[in-house]
């Protein structure tokens, strides 16, 4: 059995879609194996080979060598296989080329399908391993077309997705536009490799900056934590491992010319550079600028920071809908709760005035558990005389007669369990933000070719031609 140009045909397949000759001969050698099996019979052992010194297809059927034959697709005479090897004893097996197979037009299209199908897996897989080690990346393509509100983005070897979540709220591409993104993930769908985009990630900025940044690229500016709402705000905190250089003003850049570029991308989202401290008081400090801040207290435990500040700084602190306080607790990663200077002195008040409800309480130890932590009655019954006696530096029976008058007085249903609060704290949750840059792993070596050539594959199949 001999193809025409069989040989050209595996050559060009493999410069134009960037597969490995291997992979398509194995391809066209695993079609006509499935063609030799349906029509000679499944039950046969077969065997496809490509020999490129003939540009030849070669079908070999094996069968065992018996005494008699009682199924001849499996089982041949030891008579007859004298006639092909004189060698050959009973219980050996023997191959047995097929010189004219007589495959059928319908085989030969058959085996076309196969091949094709097995070189568009063999595709995919390189497109998902070539894309895969990009994740993290900035990709720059070519918006195509709009599907379901998502961006199609022609990336010249394959297409990828922008969703429409992912897409700065108020941009709008037209098809023909560049568009710059962050490969944020690359996963194998039922329909091949699908590169998915993101305008909104964090890690967009991160992208951005390094780009801008010559000092980040190489290392003496590192960027620590980024936190945005996209298209409105952002922040990110950056230091330098070189005393010389402001790693603040180097982001900046003269006459502020690198921020400019990473707003110009992010559609006029306004950046704030803040420098990274590890000492977290003076790093929140940063992060809530441009308010003042008057106290922080801490609590690493429940991942907590609270925050006083005087009147004047509170809608500062706070931005406009919450917005300054969250992106400082997406920089810092811990929940932050503020409130004014006023409103504290008043609470204090509050929790003081509750807990004088115990006449065995005086005023002075009042205080000394509101600065515990203790605001009222139903906080101080949850604790025990034990907890009691080093903060007020009492003796036990004390304690006990204050920790029973408590109780008695819950019980009893005679006093104010909470303290009266107006105004609710203004509180901002730690939620996911980028920390740190993630390590890439980038192959060199796998700088694959593809091209759109559906149509000529086809083409070059149908030349399949028997002689």
């Amino acid at each position: 059995m001999n193809f025409s140009e069989l040989g050209r045909v595996i050559e060009a397949l493999g410069k134009e879609r960037g597969i490995e000759k291997d992979v398509v001969i194995k391809a066209i050698e695993q079609a006509f194996l499935v063609t030799a099996r349906k029509k000679f019979g499944i039950q046969g052992e077969y065997e496809a080979r490509y020999n490129d010194v003939d540009d030849d297809i070669e079908i070999y059927q094996y069968k065992n060598v018996v005494s008699e034959v009682k199924d001849p697709i499996v089982d041949i005479s030891l008579e007859s296989a004298k006639n092909l090897d004189e060698n050959v004893e009973i219980g050996d097996q023997l191959g047995i080329r097929i010189d004219d197979p007589q495959f059928t037009r319908v085989d030969i299209q058959t085996a076309r399908q196969i091949i094709f199908q097995k070189v568009r897996d063999a595709e995919r897989e390189i497109l998902f391993a070539e894309f895969k080690h990009r994740e993290g990346e900035l990709i720059t393509g070519i918006a195509r077309c709009y599907e379901r509100g998502n961006i199609i983005v022609d990336l010249g070897k394959a297409d990828a997705i922008l969703p429409r979540r992912e897409i700065i709220p108020g941009e709008n591409f037209k098809p023909g536009d560049r568009i710059q993104a962050y490969l944020t993930e690359v996963v194998m769908t039922n329909r091949g490799p699908e590169v998915r985009l993101s305008r909104t990630s964090p890690l967009f900025l991160v992208q951005l900056f390094e780009i801008e940044v010559p000092e980040i690229q190489d290392g003496t500016i590192v960027i620590k934590s980024a936190a945005r709402e996209p298209g409105q705000r952002a922040k990110i905190a950056v230091i330098s491992t070189d005393r010389d250089i402001d790693p603040v003003g180097a982001c900046v850049g003269m006459k502020g010319m690198r921020v400019q570029n990473v707003v110009n991308e992010l559609q006029g989202e306004k950046i704030d550079i803040v420098k990274w401290a590890d000492d977290l008081d003076t790093f929140t400090r940063a992060a809530l600028a441009p308010a003042a801040i008057e106290n922080i207290m801490q609590d690493e435990e429940n991942v907590t920071i609270d925050v006083v500040v005087e009147d004047d700084q509170l809608s500062l602190a706070i931005g406009r809908r919450g917005q300054n306080v969250r992106l400082a607790a997406m920089l810092t990663g811990f929940k932050i709760n503020i409130i004014s200077k006023t409103k504290l002195q008043e609470r204090i008040k509050n929790s003081v005035e509750n807990l004088l409800q115990i006449t065995s309480l005086s005023d002075p130890f009042a205080q000394m558990l509101v600065q515990s932590g203790v605001t009222g009655i139903a906080d101080l019954s949850a604790s025990t005389p034990q907890e009691l006696m080093p903060i007020l530096d009492i003796d036990e029976p004390l304690a006990q007669k204050i920790h029973e008058e408590c109780l008695q007085l819950i019980e009893d249903g005679s006093c104010k369990l909470d303290i009266e609060d107006e105004q609710e704290i203004i509180t901002a949750s730690a939620i996911p933000a980028y920390k740190g840059i993630l390590e890439k792993e980038v192959d060199e070596d796998k700088e694959t070719k593809f091209y759109d050539a559906e149509r000529r594959l086809r083409e070059e199949l149908a030349t399949f031609k028997l002689k």
